[in-house]
């Protein structure tokens, strides 16, 4: 940034008392040493990609499979060890995210790994783990998924384990349950690990590394409830829980003649997945059920396609020093966007061409082939985005609405990169469209996915069984339609304004699917329905910004720890975060809080967390996978939603003279 642009921008601004003008020069530099430090970022090919933790269920995992794998004696297993280790909790067990208590699932697969590598049961830590999981409930109290995994290692009994038959292959789509109504990560877990249900593989484990000793019996007893939902919830569980005895029994008797067929349906349902794509679904979970599934199916361990996916697993590594983490899939067109959405804020010509390589890199991952979405939407033509480097069965709506509104800022491009721009924006606009539920919503990556019966399937406790409407998603398609001048009194736009009214809460919030939570919930409620040209004075809207002022923290920010998903009496509750303190600022900014002392303070927070080189770092995860079961951490959300929140001050209150203009000039990084 040259003094001379700097010169410029004070000059252009209203004249302002000496404080104010020290504030305005603040914020100034503030948003250019964040994007200075955002730009540093970018990848030379355009794209930007940040590191996406989870917690240590990945790494537990794949030292299993490693062991699967004949593996274990590699380095890279006694890295991951070591960072379970570093992340054990001082009581013993382990966490799903910072400032949560022990989570039993999580705990049993890494306390079972450690005893696999040769950690001594007897050593501090291991005890430690031992009584927090026994305290837990033990085995009987894990997750499904954890069962399953145990039965595979010979720790847990498969037929106490929940049935995934692979028949559910076989069922077709106009039956009440087919794979088809399941999320799409969950068709992605599920079908490779029916395959492993099916074949019941045996690992043996060293006699040192069995866990007998967690095996406690749980004497608690549930209290009966007679409300109309518990009833509903007791009657498709026991429901569910007939069927799986039903099969499990046909299964002791051998009546499964349609086995064989399911089995070879399910490899061919995988196969055509794994291509343009990193990994089936190109997540964690999925990519590992498919390499045990394929070798269940007899395929060896040097099968192109088994190392291939294996190799999938491998770019998900980080090592850093003498520990090694895996991450649970990439993230790469998401930060694209979102950091385009930021730096797309200023009008900067220093930077064009910078931002404008990233719309090339965009361009280059649109979807192009059609994937799972359209059987249940066959009419529909092809676009999109998807999330990771490579997913083309898989684009979702957050994602596409996300680079629609981020490209909007930077139009009209050069050369013919509009051109090319324009005509992709169509394509996915129209997807995007296509892809709105009949109760006027969209939710990720399918359409009409939400028959609630099907998270009472045994192995449906993952929480995300089904794919429903979310605000989150609605709100950015309305944001991403009316980036793109789309026609506000239509009645798509009109259907989806009244699906986000009705999930206002009676305190004004709205949930967060997709971040944590109602903090994240109610700033995109509030920003979609201003884009769709909803008045933001209004009583109802007031009351969402009564309640982000009711919840800032005294040190000016706010923060919501994950807790909330669990229980809504701690909406709004826990650790200031940038990420959330930026949200909750755009939040007030959009329903016309401009100069309140709350947003003030949170201006100020933001300010004084800055980092030295002009980022942000959240030491609390905001980011949520599956609620209540799994979590995240987008390193760059800090970053690029801070310079978000003070670039949308500074051009909200530019017109009252309280800060200056945008510098003029940013020279490329």
């Amino acid at each position: 940034m040259s003094s001379q642009g700097i010169l410029q921008s004070k000059s252009a601004a209203p004249q302002a008392a000496p404080e104010a003008e020290d504030r305005r020069a603040e914020i100034l530099d503030s948003i250019l040493k964040a994007r200075q430090q955002l730009l540093s970022l970018q990848e030379t090919d355009g794209h930007w990609c940040a590191e996406l933790e989870g917690d240590t269920i990945l790494e537990s995992e794949y030292i299993l499979l490693l062991h699967f794998l004949g593996r274990t004696g590699e380095e890279k297993v006694r890295k991951a060890a070591n960072y379970l280790r570093a992340k054990q909790l001082p009581e013993g067990g382990w966490a799903g995210y910072p400032g949560a208590g022990a989570d039993v699932s999580t705990s049993v697969k890494a306390y079972f790994v450690l005893k696999l590598v040769g950690d001594d049961p007897d050593a501090p830590h291991m005890v430690r783990a031992r009584v927090v999981i026994c305290r837990k409930g033990g085995l009987h109290a894990c997750n499904s998924f954890t069962k399953l995994y145990l039965s595979i290692f010979g720790q847990y009994q498969w037929d106490k384990s929940p049935g995934v038959p692979p028949e559910l292959v076989l069922l077709p789509l106009w039956f009440p349950i087919n794979i088809y109504d399941m999320s799409s990560w969950s068709r992605g877990i599920v079908v490779p690990l029916s395959v492993i249900w099916a074949q019941k593989p045996n690992c043996p484990v060293p006699k040192h590394a069995a866990i007998d000793e967690l095996l406690v019996e749980n004497t608690r007893r549930a209290v009966p409830q007679f409300s109309r939902a518990s009833l509903l919830h007791h009657g498709w569980s026991a429901f569910f829980q007939t069927l799986d005895w039903v099969h499990k029994r046909m299964e002791q008797w051998h009546l499964t003649p349609l086995r064989g067929r399911a089995l070879k349906r399910a490899e061919e349902w995988i196969l055509p997945r794994l291509e343009k794509s990193d990994g089936l679904g190109a997540i964690f979970p999925p990519i590992v059920n498919t390499i045990l599934a394929l070798r269940c199916l007899g395929y060896p361990e040097d099968h192109p396609v088994i190392q291939g996916q294996v190799q999938e697993l491998e770019k998900l590594e980080i090592e850093e020093g003498d520990t090694l983490r895996l991450e649970p899939c990439k993230s790469p067109v998401w930060d694209t966007a979102l950091s385009l959405n930021a730096l797309g804020e200023s009008d900067d010509p220093e930077t064009r061409e910078r931002l404008e390589r990233g719309v090339e890199w965009l361009l280059s991952k649109e979807v192009k082939e059609p994937g799972d979405w359209k059987i249940k939407n066959p009419d529909a033509s092809v676009g999109g985005w998807y999330f990771e480097y490579a997913n083309e069965f898989y684009p979702d709506c957050d994602d596409t609405a996300q680079v629609l509104s981020a490209v909007a800022k930077l139009r009209p491009l050069s050369g013919d990169l509009e051109e090319r721009f324009s005509a992709a924006s169509k394509r996915a606009l129209s997807w995007l469209i296509s892809m709105q539920n009949r109760d006027g919503g969209w939710a990720s990556f399918d359409k009409d996915c939400s028959k609630e019966f099907l998270t009472y399937v045994p192995f449906a406790d993952h929480n995300a069984m089904i794919d429903p409407s979310t605000t989150d998603i609605t709100a950015r398609a309305l944001e991403a339609l009316s980036a793109h001048d789309y026609d506000l009194s239509s009645d798509v736009v009109q259907r989806a304004v009244a699906f986000i009214r009705r999930l206002q809460k009676p305190d004004g919030t709205w949930y967060g699917r997709w971040g944590c939570n109602y903090i994240y919930g109610t700033w995109l409620a509030l920003s979609g329905l201003r884009a769709a040209g909803q008045d933001l004075s209004k009583s109802w809207a007031q009351s969402a910004a009564d309640w982000l002022r009711s919840c800032q923290n005294s040190d000016g920010g706010w923060g919501e720890l994950p807790d909330s998903y669990a229980d809504a009496s701690k909406k709004g509750i826990g650790p200031s975060t940038a990420a959330q303190t930026s949200w909750a600022l755009l939040a007030l900014l959009s329903t016309g809080d401009r100069d309140s002392d709350n947003v003030r303070r949170a201006v100020e927070y933001l300010l004084v967390q800055q980092q030295a080189d002009g980022s942000w770092k959240d030491e609390w995860w905001t980011g949520t996978g599956f609620p209540e079961v799994f979590y995240l951490d987008y390193h760059l959300y800090a970053t690029y939603f801070s310079l978000l929140a003070l670039e949308s001050y500074r051009k909200v209150v530019a017109a009252n003279g309280d800060v200056g203009s945008p510098p003029a000039v940013l020279h490329a990084v």
